[in-house]
């Protein structure tokens, strides 16, 4: 017993197992013996399960491979295929099983990039130009005609496109102010008898309107057959000498011209022969042929060159004209002239002067030209602009005369050129109507 004490002074204490425990390095030992042989029991397992899995998948594989070939050829299909026999293909899939579409080459593409952006230049160029008419004639600074040639230079190269919505739009506003359809000539139905007629110009004066003058005018418009579908508007710039336009002018459904212009022999080629109306200003009646009261013969065969035109007259803008346009008509009546005089009504005249004031057209009096080119835009589906040109050069600085039968001036003040022109080149841009600046192509 004492033995058995002294065995156990300084002994380590008996294990709950009646066992005396291992010391500490060997218990270290046997612990990490243990591990080892567990991770490698752990890994032929997972190769054990790793090579059933995959003879399974072997099996599968083979399995589906012998229906396959049952069904046909054995060869691989694809999903495409399975697609065209399940109904409701998505359009997706319809989509993706086209064919696709074979690829530009690099070469065209580059072309095609290089011709949409030089397309988006000359647009954004062009509305720029637009712009800069149009804030031109905002303003009340005068431009030089260097100015307005520098301008119509730069549109010149511009595609111009008709625009029926711009076109309806301005038609519509004209038509509102001025309505050229019914108010553009006297007639019986817009001048009642025994009204007093108040004058264009001389505004305070009046004139009866007499059995003797209502029975001169047409009971309706002459014109009211309107829309027409091409019209021209053929001015007598100088611009149209050398231009080959004659047979493009004659082409139109309707041709107006101005002031009696000479258009037989060689200058036809340029300018044409066709005219529906042409405008007479009572000077040229005064000065070339002595206010008829001779000179009727040769006044009737020169006007014989514009057929049955309408000869438009002011007789009620001034009262100095008034004798003189009622003797034009009386001669055509007297030689039996397949003419017939017409005059303007002078309040669709006030009505137009007052419509281009607000656009910033302030002049004494509009141009002709002008006037017959605001109708026209009323009166027509397209309208083209031939002659408009009132610069003494052209765009390359070659000297152009006035007229292109001469070179004689209007009078200083009388009327707003630049400013008309400012207008004609906005209608122009905006496609309302069409300006021709040059040369026609030769047919």
């Amino acid at each position: 017993m004492a033995a058995a004490q002294g065995e156990g002074r300084g002994a380590a204490p008996l294990c709950c197992h009646g066992r005396l425990p291992l010391p500490a390095a060997r218990l270290k030992y046997y612990g990490a013996a243990a591990a080892a042989a567990g991770a490698a029991a752990a890994e032929r397992t997972m190769r054990a399960v790793i090579a059933l899995a995959a003879a399974l998948g072997s099996l599968l594989l083979a399995a589906c491979l012998l229906r396959l070939g049952g069904e046909r050829p054995l060869r691989a299909r694809g999903w495409e295929e399975e697609a065209e026999g399940a109904p409701g293909t998505p359009k997706v899939v319809r989509a993706l099983r086209a064919p696709p579409p074979p690829f530009p080459r690099s070469g065209n593409r580059t072309t095609a990039n290089k011709n949409g952006i030089y397309q988006f230049e000359q647009a954004s160029k062009c509305k720029a130009i637009q712009d800069n008419i149009l804030s031109s004639s905002i303003k009340k600074k005068r431009y030089s005609e260097d100015y307005y040639l520098h301008i119509v230079k730069k549109l010149q190269n511009c595609t111009w496109i008709r625009r029926p919505e711009e076109s309806a739009k301005f038609r519509s506003e004209l038509a509102s102010c001025c309505d050229a359809a019914h108010n553009f000539i006297a007639s019986q139905n817009n001048t009642p008898l025994g009204s007093n007629m108040s004058y264009e110009v001389d505004s305070k004066k009046t004139i009866l309107i007499t059995e003797d003058i209502y029975r001169m005018l047409p009971v309706s418009p002459p014109l009211s057959v309107y829309p027409f579908k091409n019209c021209a508007v053929v001015g007598n710039g100088g611009i149209l000498k050398n231009s080959s336009c004659g047979a493009e002018i004659d082409r139109s459904d309707f041709v107006f011209r101005c002031n009696l212009p000479p258009t037989t022999g060689s200058i036809s080629k340029d300018v044409g022969n066709k005219t529906n109306l042409v405008t007479v200003n009572p000077s040229i009646i005064a000065q070339k042929y002595n206010k008829l009261n001779e000179k009727k013969t040769e006044f009737v065969e020169n006007i014989a060159v514009y057929g049955d035109a309408f000869l438009l007259l002011p007789a009620f803008s001034f009262r100095s004209n008034t004798a003189t346009s009622f003797k034009v008509y009386h001669t055509l009546q007297e030689f039996k002239a397949t003419q017939r005089a017409i005059f303007f009504h002078p309040t669709y005249l006030k009505s137009l002067a007052q419509f281009w004031r607000t656009k910033g057209v302030k002049a004494y009096r509009l141009s002709s030209g002008f006037m017959i080119t605001s109708a026209a835009v009323e009166l027509c589906e397209n309208v083209k602009l031939y002659g408009f040109w009132p610069f003494s050069k052209s765009t390359e600085k070659m000297p152009i005369s006035h007229h292109y039968y001469d070179n004689q001036l209007p009078k200083p003040g009388f009327h707003a050129m630049p400013k008309e022109y400012n207008q004609i080149l906005q209608l122009h841009g905006k496609g309302i109507l069409k300006l021709q600046f040059g040369k026609c192509e030769s047919d």
